[in-house]
């Protein structure tokens, strides 16, 4: 079994896009974070988020509205940054309070500054192969961790757990275009899924992004496969000082004795989703500064 390090191939984009920030002539990209509430964990993520685009030579602008606040009061400041030139791209941090369409906040971002790749149209660019779109983070992430641990993908079955607009779809939509890596034969399966595990038994590469903790088991997979486990899930444990620890969709102990390659949780697709926020940021800049 390899390990994917995350971390380590996450560190080596950033330093790459430092390169290409500390060369730009016309200034430096933009990138605005929408943080509704005070949620600890979409606390933490922007926080971290910030401290990478400071690290890369990205300027971050913060702004801040109250867990009630209107669907007409985050919409304004949605297009305030929509029409700023200054802004590159604009992040609106999820989970949004429950009296907020996050689909309909999504697509408010103009398509030239979702980074986030969340909205409508850069979805369907995504579906037709069109590369001027943004893919979201975290299947963009995969597809790094892919190309850069040399997993041949044309011809195999990807099997990805999960459907989500986030991760399930655009992950499967990457695996199925005609590209490297792609070129896939993808299955996709989720909580209507009969017969679960004679599919994922049938995987080359497994996606797995379903938010249950240590959900893939051992039997589940078969020798030599390899494992991308997106999952962020906290389980209780008295022993650690926090009270809880961070465990992937994929029982680790078990099933990497049978993959040729897994990520670890923390320190595998995670760092990658903040990596590639930067690069869509750095994209979205020298798409107008290219013009």
């Amino acid at each position: 079994m390899k390990l994917i390090d995350g971390n380590a191939i996450a560190k080596s984009i950033i330093e790459e896009l430092t390169t290409e920030v500390s060369r730009l002539k016309d200034g430096r990209p933009v990138v605005a974070f929408i943080r509704v509430g005070e949620d600890p964990a979409s606390i933490s993520y922007v926080r971290k988020k910030q401290k990478t685009a400071e690290q890369i030579g990205i300027e971050s602008r913060l702004f801040l509205l109250p867990e009630d606040v209107s669907k007409t009061a985050l919409f304004e400041q949605i297009d305030v940054l929509n029409c700023d030139p200054s802004v590159n791209g604009i992040l609106i941090q999820a989970p949004l309070p429950k009296h907020i369409d996050e689909t309909e906040t999504f697509n408010r971002v103009v398509p030239h500054k979702d980074v986030d790749g969340f909205n409508t149209v850069n979805i369907g660019k995504l579906c037709q192969e069109d590369t001027k779109g943004f893919v979201a983070c975290t299947p963009a992430g995969i597809i790094e961790l892919i190309q850069r641990s040399n997993i041949s993908t044309e011809g195999k079955h990807v099997v990805v757990l999960g459907r989500s607009l986030i991760v399930g779809k655009p992950a499967a939509l990457l695996m199925l275009r005609k590209a490297v890596p792609g070129n896939a034969t993808v299955t996709i399966c989720h909580s209507r899924t009969t017969n679960l595990e004679n599919i994922t038994q049938q995987a080359d590469i497994l996606i797995a992004a379903i938010g249950r903790a240590n959900f893939v088991t051992a039997d589940m997979v078969k020798e030599g496969v390899a494992v991308i486990d997106v999952g962020i899930n906290r389980v209780e444990d008295s022993s650690r000082s926090r009270g809880y620890r961070l465990v992937g969709d994929v029982d680790f102990a078990q099933v990497s004795k049978k993959a040729s390659l897994i990520t670890p949780v923390p320190g595998g697709v995670g760092p990658m989703t903040v990596a590639m926020l930067m690069h869509n940021t750095l994209r979205a800049y020298q798409e107008v500064h290219s013009t």
